[in-house]
């Protein structure tokens, strides 16, 4: 699968991820891009799954037919508490199938 990184997603997410391309925003020259923007110029690159930060999303963006997956992180993004929810995140992204829009909670404490 091919995965991209919104620009709040911590990229060592990316380690849990070896089975897959991981491609950032900031790389691709899309971090500055909108939500709606940045959806279609990810699909239109046959990117599989969106990993986000952005727990807006869903309420900003008409996700209907939408052939991108997109797994948002909710929660906390400090590195020390994602890191101990790596297995929960991978397990998501595994699971995710074009149109998909799924959680993940990362636990503050």
């Amino acid at each position: 699968m091919r995965i991209l990184f919104d620009h709040g997603t911590p990229r060592g997410i990316a380690r849990a991820l070896a089975d897959h391309t991981v491609i950032t925003a900031y790389a691709q020259g899309w971090d500055r891009l909108n939500n709606g923007a940045l959806l279609q110029v990810a699909e239109d690159a046959a990117i599989d799954v969106l990993l986000t930060t952005d727990q807006r999303l869903r309420y900003q963006q008409n996700l209907a037919g939408r052939k991108i997956a997109i797994v948002v992180l909710t929660g906390t993004t400090k590195w020390t508490r994602v890191r101990l929810c790596l297995d929960r995140i991978a397990v998501a992204v595994n699971a995710a199938t074009p149109g998909s829009y799924t959680e993940v909670a990362i636990p503050f404490a």
